[in-house]
């Protein structure tokens, strides 16, 4: 077994777990709920959800989709958000064989399909995810720059500029681009540059892309111009892109360029 595989399947129970938190982050953050109590109630009669059956993924799969104690139906969308955000945490280990990139990477990762859900859903990337993610990446990247890792400070100091920059421009000139997505951009240009440029541009070309392409898919399925799309699952799949296959995609579309 190779040692990107080692890595990976050490950390993905660590990334359902951190997959399960984000269940409740996606369910209280927009409404300004705690994410810390209550304990997890079933969405339907209220009752407390045992410990026994609050295994990411498992209890789901055991108890076939339904709440033990009123029988109501449990949507699919926990134990995709928790088996998601899972895949991309150890993913992110088996990509980079420095730990800090990797840590890095995970924790950017692991909130990408929180964040694009929330947006799918209410229209918003909240600050409660974006505030504490900006003040605590910047010091994870010094962190890991002190103590000899990949992360570079100053790579992060123009990724934020460039990316987050960037999208405020457009957003100030387009009128169209919330700050919400600012901020997700000026995050990914943190943990991204740090490990490369390369990443950044990668994060932006493919949110770009996406966008472009759900924008036209809206446009066909009879939505108006002026229909709001939110743009944070296209910067979430750019942050994908770019934190787990970002030097090869950069590579692969310069040699497109010289053909």
């Amino acid at each position: 077994m190779s040692d990107a595989w080692v890595r990976a399947l050490v950390a993905l129970p660590f990334g359902l777990v951190i997959g399960s938190f984000m269940t409740v982050v996606v369910a209280r953050v927009p409404t300004g709920a705690s994410v810390v109590r209550p304990r997890s109630r079933c969405p339907s009669c209220g009752g407390p959800v045992r410990a026994r059956d609050n295994v990411p993924v498992l209890s789901w799969v055991l108890l076939r989709g339904r709440c033990r104690a009123c029988r109501a139906p449990i949507s699919v969308a926990y134990p995709l958000l928790e088996l998601s955000t899972a895949v991309l945490f150890a993913g992110s280990f088996a990509a980079h064989a420095d730990p800090w990139a990797g840590a890095l990477v995970a924790a950017l990762l692991s909130l990408m399909p929180a964040i694009a859900a929330i947006d799918l859903r209410h229209r918003i990337i909240p600050n409660r995810l974006m505030y504490p993610a900006l003040a605590a990446f910047p010091l994870f990247v010094l962190l890991g720059w002190l103590a000899g890792g990949t992360p570079d400070p100053v790579r992060a100091a123009i990724g934020f500029a460039a990316f987050g920059g960037g999208l405020f421009l457009v957003a100030i000139v387009s009128g169209g681009m919330g700050m919400g997505d600012v901020k997700l951009a000026a995050l990914e240009g943190v943990a991204l540059g740090a490990l490369g440029l390369a990443r950044v541009g990668v994060a932006a070309g493919v949110a770009v892309a996406v966008g472009g392409l759900v924008a036209i898919a809206a446009l066909l399925a009879g939505r108006g111009r002026r229909a709001a799309i939110p743009f944070g699952p296209s910067l979430a799949a750019g942050a994908v892109a770019a934190g787990l296959w970002g030097p090869q995609l950069a590579d692969l579309y310069l040699r497109a360029l010289r053909g």
